[in-house]
């Protein structure tokens, strides 16, 4: 049972990032949110390979999946997403180039980050700061997405904002559990912890998505018709 969910939760974390994340660079433009999913996606789509293939640590999968877990959570799912929905929360439309750049600084990031996964954070220091980091980057963001439910809530989107709210406190959660919380029920491989890490993951970007519509669709009425547009972004 607990594999099953296990790729169940993956499989919805795949889909969210390939699906919501084309619907970002189709529908709206927004390239850094788009690709960004579509990262997490990918990663899901290495971790589930990997898993099938008999999950061996040995494997290029496995360093290729803490390549995508360390550029996620360093600048991916902190920086970029906080970039890509400045687009609906301060009309920000970075260049091509600022595109391009934010990725590289990413990649180089995942490059570096990914061979402290798995160090014992007591005997080396380089990993524990490595972890506190990851960690201090999560309420960093958590932080901006506060204030993205806020400007949710006062533009009428209350259940958007709510899920929000919501959604965020369980990422922030899962990134504390990860390094210094270890779940002490769980088993060798931590499935039931990348169970509900995994299942969060996807429903951030599901979550994300449809409140970014909202903002967007609030922020269309306003320029179409300002005499008349409900809420405030104050």
């Amino acid at each position: 049972m607990k594999e099953t969910l296990f790729l169940l939760a993956d499989l919805w974390m795949i889909f969210a990032g390939y699906f919501y994340g084309w619907k970002f660079i189709r529908r709206y433009g927004n390239h850094l949110l788009g690709l960004e999913w579509m990262v997490v996606a990918t990663s899901g789509s290495n971790f589930l390979l990997w898993s099938l293939s008999g999950a061996d640590s040995g494997s290029v999968l496995y360093d290729v999946a803490y390549f995508f877990d360390a550029f996620s959570r360093a600048v991916g799912i902190t920086l970029i997403l906080v970039m890509g929905l400045m687009k609906v929360t301060h009309r920000y439309k970075p260049s091509r180039g600022v595109d391009v750049a934010v990725f590289g600084v990413a990649i180089v990031a995942g490059l570096f980050l990914r061979q402290f996964h798995g160090a014992d954070l007591h005997t080396d220091p380089s990993a524990f700061w490595v972890a506190v980091f990851y960690v201090v980057a999560n309420l960093l963001t958590a932080v901006f997405l506060g204030s993205f439910a806020k400007r949710l809530r006062n533009a009428g989107a209350k259940w958007p904002a709510i899920w929000t709210g919501l959604v965020t406190a369980a990422g922030t959660a899962i990134a504390l559990t990860y390094d210094f919380f270890p779940l002490p029920f769980d088993d060798a491989d931590r499935t039931i912890f990348y169970t509900a890490a995994l299942a969060t993951w996807g429903t951030q970007g599901f979550v994300y998505f449809r409140a970014y519509r909202a903002l967007h669709d609030h922020n269309a009425a306003v320029d179409a018709n300002p005499a008349h547009a409900t809420g405030t972004l104050a």
